[in-house]
C-alpha cells in the first residue's frame, strides 16, 4: 500500500515538473553587416524593379529579402522612397591620374561611379626607362613619380594607396606601340610584333580587361589592322576584349567602324566603339548608318557595342587640329617641327584643308567659336581657360591657325580643348541603343586644390546624372531598369567583370542609393565643377563611402581584374 501511494505521488510530482519546463529558446536572428532597407531594387539586369531589402556580409551580397524581414544588422539604412542599385560602371575613365591627386574620387562618387574603367589607348604601363622620363617630362598640374613599371605594378600600388572606387584597365595598344617602336610613322617587324603581344599577354596576366585603342592620335595613328588584329587576338587567348577610339569618327565613319567590326570577326570577343559619334554637321547622317551597322554585325554572331558620353561636345587637345605627321617622333620634335617656319607653313596649309585625309576636330567644330580652351600647364596662358580660339585669336590679332599652333608651342603641351561636334538628336539616337554603355571620358576630381588650375568639361561631374535625369526621366529614352543596366549589368557582361554590377546574392557589394525623381546633372560648360545632385548613399566593397551626400573618406577601392589574370584559382577561371 505504501509502495503504491510513493509510486502516484513520485508520478505527480514528475508531471508537475514536466509542466514546469522552460518553452525552448528562439532561433537567433540572422547577423549581418548591413541591411538595406524598404528599398526599390534594381538589380543591373534590366529586370522588373521589386521591393526588397538587400543585406550585406564581409563585402558581398549575402541575402536579398522580404520586406521587413527580422534580422540583426550591425547597420541599417532605410532608403524608402529611393532606388537601389549596383554601383554604376565609367566605361571610359581618365581618373587614373586624378585618383593620384585625390583619392576621394568626388565627382564620380557623388554619382554613384563605383568602378573607373581605363585605358583608352595609352595605359599606366609597361613602361620602360624612356618612356617613364617623358611622361615625368609632359606631367602637368598633377604631378607624382612613376615608381612602377608594368600595368599590373600601377594598379595594385593605387589600391595599396587607398581609393574610394574600385579600379580596372584595358592595356593601351599605343602604350604597346611606344615600348617596343617609340613614336615614330614606322611598322612593326616581325620579332617587334611578337614582342608587343608578349606584353599584351603579360598585362591580361596581371587583370587587364583587353586591348584599348585611340587611332586618331600617333603613334596609334600610324598602326595598321593587322598590328590592332595581333594584339587583340593576344588578348584574346586568355577571354580579353578590344576597345577603341576609331581611326574616324566623322568624313570616314563607316570604314573605321568596318575596321572595328573585323577586329571582332577575327577574335570572336568583344570589341566595342569608345564614345560612339558622328562629328561634325556635314556627318550627322552617318550616326543612323554606323547604327545599323552595329546591328548588322551583331546580328552576324559578332559580340560589338559602344559606350558615349550624355553630350554634344566632345574634349581632347588642341592638337587634334594639327596634322598626324607633324605629330609623329613625340612632343620635342613636334615642338621642334613647329618651330620651322617652312614646316609651318606645310602645317597651316593642311589645317585649312576641309579634304586632308586626317580627322581635324577643329574644322569639324564648323567654327572657332565652337573651339574652347579648358585646360593649360602654364601658369601664363591659364587665363584663357573658359575662352574659344576665336577669341584668343581676335585678342592677339593672328590667325586661328597661327594661334593654335602658338599655344602649343608656348604651353608645350597638347592644351586641353572642348569642341563641339555633336547633333542632340544623335545624343539621343546612340544613347537608345541597348548595346549603348556609359563613359565619362574625364577624370573624376573636386572643385578644390590642385584640381581649380585648369578648367574640365562638365561630362566630369555629371555624365551619368544627365544620363539617369535627363534621358531617363525626363527625356523617357528607357525604363529606370533599363537606364540602370547601361550603367552596370551591361558594361559587366561586355569586359568579364566576375560578380560586379549586380545585385544578387554572391555580388560584390558596390552598391548606390539615389532618387529617381530628383538626380540630375549642374555642370555646365561655364561652369563645370558643379557636383550632381539625388545620390544620397553609397557603398564600394560593402564599406560606406558617401552618406546623406557626403563622402565619409574611406578609400576601400580594389583592383578590379580581367578574365586572363593568373590569380584566379580554377573555378573561377572556368566560371569565365
Amino acid at each position: 500500500m505504501r509502495d503504491s501511494f510513493r509510486l502516484a505521488i513520485g508520478s505527480v510530482i514528475i508531471v508537475a515538473l514536466a509542466g514546469c519546463s522552460s518553452p525552448p529558446l528562439p532561433e537567433p536572428l540572422p547577423h549581418y553587416d548591413l541591411i538595406v532597407r524598404n528599398g526599390a531594387v534594381y538589380d543591373g539586369s534590366g529586370a522588373a524593379v521589386r521591393q526588397l531589402d538587400v543585406a550585406v556580409n564581409d563585402g558581398r551580397i549575402a541575402a536579398l529579402l522580404p520586406r521587413g524581414t527580422q534580422v540583426d544588422a550591425s547597420n541599417e539604412l532605410d532608403a524608402h522612397g529611393q532606388a537601389v542599385a549596383p554601383g554604376f560602371i565609367n566605361a571610359l575613365s581618365w581618373a587614373n591620374e586624378s585618383l593620384i591627386a585625390d583619392p576621394r574620387s568626388m565627382s564620380d562618387i557623388k554619382q554613384g561611379v563605383t568602378l573607373e574603367l581605363f585605358g583608352e589607348g595609352w595605359s599606366m604601363g609597361p613602361l620602360n626607362d624612356a618612356m617613364k622620363a617623358d611622361a615625368l617630362k609632359q606631367q602637368g598640374d598633377i604631378r607624382f613619380p612613376i615608381e612602377w613599371t608594368s600595368l599590373g605594378g600601377y594598379l595594385d600600388s593605387m589600391q595599396k594607396r587607398g581609393i574610394t572606387p574600385n579600379i580596372a584597365s584595358f592595356v593601351g595598344a599605343t602604350t604597346i606601340r611606344i615600348h617596343e617602336l617609340g613614336e615614330d610613322n614606322v611598322a612593326p617587324s616581325p620579332q617587334q610584333l611578337a614582342r608587343m603581344q608578349d606584353l599584351v599577354r603579360e598585362a591580361m596576366k596581371e587583370g587587364a580587361l583587353g586591348v584599348g585603342a585611340s587611332l586618331i592620335y600617333p603613334p596609334a595613328f600610324f598602326a595598321k589592322t593587322d598590328e590592332l588584329i595581333a594584339l587583340a587576338r593576344a588578348a584574346a587567348e586568355s577571354g580579353g576584349g578590344y576597345v577603341a577610339h576609331m581611326r574616324s569618327e566623322a568624313d570616314r565613319l563607316p570604314l573605321a567602324l568596318e575596321e572595328t567590326i573585323s577586329i571582332g570577326r577575327a577574335t570572336g570577343q568583344h570589341v566595342e566603339a569608345y564614345h560612339l559619334k558622328a562629328a561634325g554637321q556635314r556627318n550627322w547622317a552617318k550616326m543612323a548608318q554606323a547604327i545599323a551597322t552595329i546591328d548588322a554585325a551583331r546580328a552576324e554572331g559578332i559580340d560589338i557595342g559602344a559606350n558615349m558620353y550624355a553630350y554634344t561636345a566632345g574634349a581632347t587637345g588642341l592638337t587634334a587640329a594639327l596634322p598626324p605627321w607633324v605629330q609623329a617622333g613625340g612632343q620635342e620634335t613636334m615642338m621642334a617641327r613647329l618651330k620651322d617656319p617652312e614646316i609651318r607653313q606645310r602645317v597651316i596649309a593642311e589645317m585649312k584643308d576641309p579634304n586632308a585625309d586626317w580627322e581635324n576636330l577643329r574644322l569639324l567644330a564648323g567654327s572657332d567659336t565652337q573651339v574652347l580652351f579648358i585646360g593649360f600647364r602654364s601658369e601664363a596662358l591659364k587665363p584663357l581657360i573658359g575662352k574659344t580660339l576665336a577669341e584668343v585669336a581676335v585678342q592677339r590679332g593672328r590667325s586661328a591657325e597661327d594661334t593654335a599652333i602658338d599655344l602649343i608651342i608656348e604651353d608645350d603641351s597638347r592644351v586641353d580643348t572642348a569642341y563641339f561636334l555633336m547633333s542632340e538628336e544623335n545624343v539621343e539616337l546612340g544613347l537608345s541603343q541597348p548595346w549603348t554603355s556609359l563613359g565619362s571620358d574625364a577624370e573624376s576630381s573636386a572643385p578644390e586644390g590642385v584640381f581649380l588650375k585648369s578648367s574640365t568639361h562638365p561630362r566630369a561631374y555629371g555624365n551619368v546624372a544627365r544620363f539617369l535625369g535627363h534621358y531617363v526621366r525626363d527625356r523617357k529614352l528607357m525604363s529606370l531598369e533599363e537606364g540602370v543596366h547601361r550603367l552596370t549589368g551591361l558594361p559587366a557582361h561586355n569586359w568579364k567583370l566576375r560578380d560586379r554590377g549586380c545585385l544578387a546574392v554572391g555580388c560584390h557589394a558596390d552598391i548606390v542609393i539615389f532618387d529617381p525623381a530628383t538626380i540630375i546633372d549642374h555642370a555646365t560648360y561655364e561652369s563645370p565643377m558643379q557636383y550632381a545632385s539625388g545620390v544620397s548613399n553609397v557603398f564600394v566593397n560593402g564599406v560606406q563611402v558617401l552618406r546623406n551626400g557626403e563622402h565619409t573618406g574611406a578609400t576601400p577601392g580594389q583592383v578590379v581584374r580581367g578574365p586572363g589574370w593568373s590569380g584566379w584559382d580554377d573555378a573561377a577561371m572556368q566560371a569565365q
